[in-house]
């Protein structure tokens, strides 16, 4: 069945920590994706879920420190194809990968990504997407069992499965994403991985080579310790989803989880990180 959205575009300022925060308190309520924005952020609603009353609820919103303005409009469902096919352009990373839609011409590269990407986030556009993507390139792969969180649109994982990364999972907290994850791991020939849906507490009761998530800052450091007794020993966790500012602090936390630095990648605002988990002696 398609539904019909409704697509709020919120432009904050200061940009952080407010937009962090009206996306958290948004995903209480029945928005089903999000997308931050140069100004802010971009939430996404089933039309039959909405009633005039529903921001009444967003404490930010009345927050005199943080000023938040919004215009929202009905994105008709049939328009969803077209909107992806007008707006998402192939994206090359590095010289050995493409992320592109089904409709793009082929590629002749080794890991040529197809994605659907629908309302799910996670094409490669985005820098944290696109460092993540360069990060797997760099990694050895083969043989590795891999968790990727926020997986989104499951690129990363399916890089991950294409470089012989063995089992590789997915979790993602959006009903959205998980079904989308769903249909690229298909259509990507990658049946192997396994898709669930929620947050941190789903993650299997098992230990991980690498460990990806892609997330907001505040995100990261409430998950990291568990990130950490998820992760093998001399194990790999890769983060993004945070601005330069906020590196310092994450790096902090991983430090004192008991994760060595590795090394950083930056574009633009945006920073990508990779830690190893330090051996037990």
């Amino acid at each position: 069945m398609s539904h019909s959205y409704l697509e709020y575009k919120f432009i904050v300022s200061p940009l952080q920590p407010g937009t962090e925060i009206l996306l958290a308190e948004l995903s209480m309520l029945p928005f089903e994706s999000f997308e931050e924005t140069k100004e802010g952020l971009h939430a996404y609603i089933r039309e039959e879920d909405w009633e005039a009353t529903l921001l009444d609820r967003v404490q930010i919103l009345h927050n005199k420190s943080i000023q938040i303005t919004f215009q929202h409009k009905k994105i008709p469902a049939e328009n969803w194809n077209e909107r992806w096919e007008t707006n998402f352009t192939p994206i090359a990373v590095g010289s050995t990968c493409v992320v592109r839609a089904p409709f793009h011409e082929v590629p002749h590269v080794k890991y040529d990504i197809v994605i659907e990407p629908k309302m799910s986030f996670g094409t490669g556009h985005h820098e944290t997407t696109h460092m993540m993507l360069l990060f797997i390139l760099k990694l050895e792969m083969v043989g590795k069992s891999v968790l990727d969180m926020g997986c989104g649109t499951a690129v990363l994982a399916i890089l991950a499965a294409m470089k012989g990364a063995s089992p590789v999972e997915g979790i993602d907290i959006d009903h959205w994403s998980y079904l989308n994850a769903k249909e690229n791991v298909l259509r990507n020939k990658q049946e192997q991985i396994v898709i669930y849906q929620g947050d941190s507490s789903v993650i299997p009761p098992k230990k991980y080579d690498v460990l990806i998530a892609n997330i907001n800052r505040n995100c990261l450091l409430q998950d990291l310790p568990i990130y950490c007794n998820h992760l093998k020993e001399n194990g790999t966790l890769l983060l993004s989803g945070f601005y330069e500012k906020d590196e310092p602090m994450l790096t902090k936390k991983a430090l004192e989880l008991g994760l060595s630095f590795q090394e950083k990648i930056m574009r633009n605002d945006w920073v990508a990180t990779r830690y190893q988990l330090k051996e037990v002696k």
